[in-house]
């Protein structure tokens, strides 16, 4: 049982929350109640939790001796000795093969968006990860692979304004979490992740900068284009860029004050300023774009 809490533990259950961006398309195609579309969102989010904890376990199997120096990856169930690496390897077994042959099952198109995010995935942990820039760029579109992901699913198109803001997003908080990394870490940062060499933090601030402003003008753009104003009926969107705002603006509080830039799934997960944010926008989204038929004659 101990053997299994721990393999349960390297499967990274807490990085879960990055799947939920799976739901973003059956939402903003105004399909989520449809029942058959959202049954089909919900299998492609269990599919990606199970191939994202299947590169955790090769990841993990891979950086072994490497995590066994690291102040906190010492701890990780593989890394201390505690969990078995037969035991992920036959995990890994066990899980690899249905969770692509069920991707293609349920999509076609999500079986080779899977199979792509895995290879890629693979690149990454194998070299990729060690070419400064492209590091990041890797890691964000493995965010918004998840996005399309939920598109593919149930068949609509997807809005070039989505895959911007998915991927400035995925940038923003790679970013944070380099330069989080190289302050809080500071000499022994190479040793946890050798590309950390290739930046400093007045690059990282430049980066930062240039993203986090591009995602607000790029979402309030898109909340004022003509084809998101007759899609969904309103102009109301336009009211959700504050709390945009609001998140933007925290996350930066976080890397900058508090220094805890470095996981954004535990900040998403135990911040309850930005959870409130992040509810605050779910919930005026979801009224707006739901109830876009009965403001259409509002002066808004």
């Amino acid at each position: 049982m101990k053997q299994v809490l721990l393999l349960i533990k390297s499967a990274r259950p807490k990085q879960w929350v990055k799947n939920l961006i799976i739901f973003a398309g059956i939402i903003f195609a105004l399909k989520l109640f449809v029942l058959a579309d959202f049954v089909k969102v919900f299998s492609a989010f269990v599919l990606f939790c199970s191939i994202s904890s299947c590169v955790y376990f090769v990841n993990d199997l891979k950086d072994i001796k490497t995590d066994q120096l690291h102040a906190k990856k010492k701890d990780r169930p593989l890394a201390s000795g505690q969990l078995s690496p037969l035991l992920v390897v036959m995990a890994l077994l066990v899980l690899l093969p249905p969770t692509i042959f069920g991707s293609f099952i349920l999509n076609f198109y999500f079986g080779l968006i899977i199979t792509f995010y895995v290879l890629m995935m693979l690149a990454y942990t194998f070299g990729l990860k060690n070419i400064v820039i492209i590091d990041a760029f890797i890691i964000a579109a493995g965010f918004v692979l998840r996005g399309v992901a939920g598109i593919v699913v149930i068949g609509v198109g997807m809005s070039a304004w989505f895959f911007v803001c998915a991927m400035l997003l995925a940038l923003f908080i790679v970013f944070c979490k380099r330069r989080n990394e190289l302050v809080v870490l500071g000499d022994q940062a190479i040793n946890h992740r050798k590309i950390l060499a290739e930046y400093n933090t007045p690059l990282l601030d430049q980066l930062i900068s240039i993203v986090s402003a591009a995602i607000i003008v790029t979402y309030s753009l898109y909340t004022l284009a003509p084809e998101t104003i007759a899609k969904f009926n309103t102009r109301g969107l336009v009211f959700t860029v504050p709390f945009v705002l609001l998140g933007v603006f925290r996350f930066l509080y976080l890397v900058y004050k508090k220094e805890r830039g470095g996981s954004a799934e535990t900040i998403m997960l135990t911040d309850w300023y930005l959870i409130f944010v992040m509810l605050g926008w779910i919930l005026s989204a979801f009224i707006i774009i739901y109830g876009g038929k009965y403001l259409a004659n509002t002066p808004f």
